[in-house]
C-alpha cells in the first residue's frame, strides 16, 4: 500500500476505525481479530481507537485493550503499526455519549489509555471532542501537557472546527499532527476542515466514511453515482468512496471501522484505485 503522513510517522494511505468492534452490535472477539490480522495484513498501519468505545461503564476502553491482544497476537511486525486513540469522550453506559474536556479527566484517560495499550508511549492522541463547558484552550492545553511530558508522541483533535483548528496548532507550539472529522458522501460539511488541513500540511482522517453509501444503488438516490462508477471499473462502492476522498487531498487519510476481514481487505482496496477527473467531477456534484 502507498503510503502518506501524519506528522513524521508514514501510514497506509487507508487505516482501521475499531469503534465498530466494541459498541452496540459487536461481534465476538475472535472476529475483530481476525480482522484486525487481515487489515495488518493487507498493509495498514493506522488503527484509530479510543477508550469511549465500549458498551457498558465497567468496560472503558474494551476497544484499546482488544487491539492491544490482537497486536500481541499477530505473528507478523507490528512496529510500524500507528494505534491512534482520544480521550475526552465517555460512555456511560445507557448508550448515551457525554464529554469531559477538563483538563485533570484528559490527563487521566490519557494515563489510562496508555496502560490499557501496553505502551511507552501513545503513538497518536486526540482531543475526542469539544466540551462546551471548558474553554477548548484548557482542554488542548491538557493535550500540548502530555505532549511535553512523553506520554503521547504526536497530537491531534477530532470534531473541530477551522478556529478550533487553528487554535489547537497555536497552543501545541506548531505540533499539531491531525484532524479527524466527519466526513462521507452524505456529510460534506467538514470540507472547510480538510481543505485546511491540506493547506498546513496536517492529516485528516475521516471518521464515518461510508454515509450515504448504503443507499448508492437505489434508483434516484444522491449517491447513485458512487453505484455507477463502482460498476464502471467492477469494485464496490465502499471502494469508490474511498478513492474519491484520498483523491480531495494527500493529507486524507480514511479510518473505514470494520469488523470483518472481508470488508477490510476490500476497503484497503481503493488505495490502487484511480479515478478520472471526470469521475471524480460526477462524485463532487453527487
Amino acid at each position: 500500500m502507498q503510503t502518506r503522513h501524519i506528522g513524521d510517522v508514514q501510514v497506509g494511505e487507508i487505516g482501521l476505525g475499531g469503534m465498530a468492534m466494541s459498541i452496540e452490535g459487536r461481534p465476538d472477539e475472535a472476529r475483530s481479530v481476525a480482522a484486525i490480522h487481515a487489515a495488518l495484513d493487507a498493509g495498514v498501519t493506522l488503527i484509530d481507537t479510543a477508550d469511549a468505545y465500549h458498551l457498558y461503564a465497567d468496560e472503558v476502553g474494551h476497544n484499546e485493550s482488544l487491539i492491544a491482544r490482537a497486536l500481541a497476537s499477530y505473528g507478523g511486525d507490528t512496529s510500524d503499526v500507528l494505534v491512534a486513540t482520544k480521550g475526552g469522550h465517555l460512555r456511560p453506559g445507557d448508550g448515551s455519549w457525554t464529554v469531559d474536556g477538563s483538563p485533570q479527566y484528559i490527563k487521566q484517560a490519557a494515563d489510562a489509555s496508555l496502560k490499557r495499550l501496553g505502551v511507552d508511549a501513545i503513538g497518536l492522541y486526540q482531543f475526542h471532542r469539544p466540551d462546551p463547558r471548558v474553554p477548548y484552550a484548557d482542554s488542548v492545553g491538557a493535550i500540548r501537557d502530555l505532549l511535553d511530558e512523553g506520554k503521547i508522541r504526536m497530537a491531534g483533535i477530532s470534531n473541530a472546527d477551522p478556529d478550533q483548528i487553528r487554535q489547537a496548532n497555536e497552543i501545541l507550539g506548531g505540533r499539531l499532527v491531525s484532524v479527524q472529522n466527519q466526513f462521507s458522501p452524505a456529510f460534506r460539511s467538514s470540507e472547510p476542515e480538510l481543505e485546511l488541513c491540506a493547506e498546513m500540511g496536517i492529516a485528516f482522517l475521516p471518521w464515518s466514511p461510508f454515509g450515504g453509501i448504503s443507499r448508492a444503488g437505489e434508483l434516484g438516490s444522491r449517491f447513485s453515482a458512487f453505484s455507477e462508477v463502482a460498476q464502471a471499473h467492477g469494485v464496490s462502492p465502499q471502494q469508490v468512496c474511498l478513492a474519491w476522498m484520498l483523491a480531495k487531498a494527500p493529507v486524507v487519510i480514511p479510518i473505514p471501522g470494520s469488523s470483518r476481514p472481508e470488508t477490510i481487505q476490500d476497503s484497503v482496496k481503493a488505495a490502487d484505485l484511480k479515478l478520472s477527473a471526470d469521475e471524480l467531477s460526477r462524485l463532487d456534484a453527487s
